[in-house]
This record gives C-alpha cells, structure tokens and sequence, in this order.
C-alpha cells in the first residue's frame, strides 16, 4: 500500500467523523463545493512555486494539492482507485489521440 493508498484510506475513514476532530472531516462537512474550492487554491499555490522554481516549496504544495485533490473527489463519491483505473484504461494511448476521443 503506497503513501496516496493510506491518505485515501484516511480520508474515506474522517468522512463520518466529527468535524470539531478532523481537518479533513471539517472540509468534507463543507460540502464538494468548498473541497473543489479549497483544491482549486492549492492547485494555484502548486503553480506559483512552480513558476517560482522553489523545488522545495514545490514538492510541499504538490503534497498539499494530492491531499486536496483526495478530499474533493471523496466529497463526490469517486474513489483513488476509480482514477486509477480510469488511468489504466488510458495507459498506452497516445495524449493526443485521448484528448480527441473526447472532442
């Protein structure tokens, strides 16, 4: 099990939890709206220090948009191994010829 199994298995574990106890039952308690919210801000703080080249500041929001990234699709019932496998599925395809598939 991989560092990403275990935090999706916490994740799925806080979503009933009380939201006084948990960051990530808080954010879930929120709603999909806030945790897309919330994922979004991380994803432009990922790209500042991207921009930035601070590698180190980098590799801290990264870990904090994967989190983020978890909580929202657990706030939407889709699951770590949904993607997974919706990952598998594309595995071997050309970018190119995926992106147009969906045209």
């Amino acid at each position: 099990m991989t560092a990403l199994d275990r935090l999706a298995a916490t994740i799925a574990a806080r979503k009933g939890a009380d939201p006084e106890s948990s960051w990530t039952a808080k954010l879930l308690a929120k709603g999909p709206e806030k945790c897309a919210e919330k994922f979004g801000e991380e994803a432009v703080e990922a790209v500042i220090e991207a921009v930035k080249g601070d590698r180190d500041r980098l590799t801290a929001e990264a870990a904090d948009v994967l989190y983020h990234l978890l909580v929202m699709l657990a706030a939407r019932e889709v699951t770590l191994a949904d993607v997974l496998a919706e990952l598998e599925r594309r595995e071997g395809t050309s970018g190119l010829a995926e992106k147009a598939s969906r045209g």
